[in-house]
């Protein structure tokens, strides 16, 4: 197997400003053609520290991608460290001074400063990676066996180069394995109850196939990976495992792709040429986020109705006030007439309501912190069902907003039987 380690340079990084979603993503890409990421290492702005992070991870890997430290300020010293590391000088690079001339006359449409210019300078022991995308160029260097590739922290710019160049050249340079993911998603089962079930599955699988768990918000997405020589074996013989582990756990199967919960709602309603519309009061938009963020969602999403107050739900739900005085905002008669509201002024073939407490505060006796209630149904029917969640305001939230809609595809599976 090639190994690979990745390396994100950025103070930005290290003190949480900015979240490392290039790592995660050049890790999937790696892996979707053969290649495994061992190791991922984050330094900040300090020379020390990227050339103490090129030794170490060019012992444990032969391939070393680098993203972060190749802007035009004075921070960004990942180009010059390389050059030195290298053993290079600077030059100006034709075809990446031609980049950037294009750039500021055609895209950017301003001048171009002699600190722009700059960015064409690049280590003469470099191969030149264009990137269409910025200014800064990648670069491909080569050292004792081993590749070491420099990209723009942007992760527009370095996903460019990745697919553009990088990915292609190793799928040529490399004789690599076949590497094969097979994923669905339960909903309704922890994941340790969840272990118990397949256990037996699990230990009887061959040593090239590995399960992994994935929990999240309610879901557990169980990945069955394997890896070999011969695409069409490994092929088969994953096909073959996966459908057993679907048989075992069927009960709480929700998906048999690796997609979300609101693409799966979503595919449902498309083919069922059917409509959902939301009423939040507790979640304030969060599951109208989750639905119109899938595409083609104007064919199943009409609308929502975000109605946080008493007035709100009274005035464009027809809430009855006496129903609000009553039993709170947080109760099964509320949602209900919410979900009713809302059918009455979209006209959608189903209605997701929910009104709950997502903390820290607000919490009472008879309903504490947690304490959630969903709706969901059609002009014939609605159900209701109450939830107790213990997390904090943003979990609350998201676990609020996949069980409501769960609860909308169980409905519809169970309807339409």
């Amino acid at each position: 197997m090639i190994n690979a380690s990745i390396i994100t340079i950025g103070d930005e990084l290290l003190i949480g400003q900015v979240i490392d979603t290039n790592s995660a993503w050049i890790a999937q890409e790696l892996n979707k053609i053969g290649i495994l990421v061992k190791r991922r290492v984050a330094v900040g702005d300090t020379w020390d520290e990227i050339w103490k992070a090129l030794d170490e991870e060019s012992a444990h890997s032969s391939i070393i991608l680098i993203t972060g430290g190749l802007g035009p300020t004075a921070d960004d010293i990942t180009k010059p460290l390389l050059c030195k590391y290298f053993n290079g000088k600077m030059i100006v690079n034709d075809a990446a001074l031609k980049n950037v001339i294009h750039l500021f006359e055609n895209i950017f449409k301003r001048p171009i400063t002699p600190r722009n210019l700059k960015q064409a300078e690049i280590p003469d022991t470099a191969k030149v990676l264009i990137n269409p995308r910025g200014t800064a160029p990648g670069m491909w260097f080569e050292k004792e066996g081993n590749l070491f590739i420099s990209m723009p922290g942007v992760p527009h710019e370095m996903k460019g180069i990745m697919e553009e160049e990088v990915l292609p050249a190793f799928s040529k340079k490399f004789d690599l394995p076949h590497i094969a993911h097979k994923t669905l998603a339960t909903f309704g089962i922890g994941e340790s109850t969840l272990a118990d079930m397949i256990q037996d599955f699990e230990e009887a699988l061959p040593t090239h196939i590995k399960l992994a768990y994935l929990p999240n918000f309610g879901i557990v997405r169980l990945r069955l990976t394997s890896i070999g020589a011969n695409k069409e074996i490994v092929e088969n013989e994953l096909n073959k495992k996966f459908t057993t582990l679907q048989e075992l756990v069927k009960e709480y199967l929700v998906t048999n792709k690796d997609e979300p919960m609101e693409r799966v709602l979503g595919s449902l309603l498309l083919k069922r040429n059917e409509t959902v519309s939301t009423a939040e009061s507790c979640t304030g938009g969060y599951i109208a986020h989750l639905l119109t963020s899938i595409p083609g969602s104007s064919g199943f999403y009409e609308g929502s109705m975000i109605t946080y107050s008493y007035k709100a739900k009274e005035d464009l739900l027809q809430v009855k006030n006496e129903t609000l005085i009553n039993k709170g905002a947080v109760s099964e008669e509320v949602v209900k007439e919410m979900a009713e509201g809302l059918l009455q002024k979209l006209k959608t073939t189903y209605a997701i309501a929910v009104s709950g407490i997502m903390g820290p505060d607000g919490g009472m006796p008879d309903k504490p912190t947690g304490t959630v209630w969903v709706a969901v149904g059609d002009n014939k029917k609605i159900i209701t069902k109450k939830f107790h969640f213990r997390f904090d305001r943003q979990k609350n939230i998201q676990l609020t907003a996949m069980n409501a809609l769960n609860l909308l595809r169980m409905f519809i599976i169970e309807e339409g039987k």
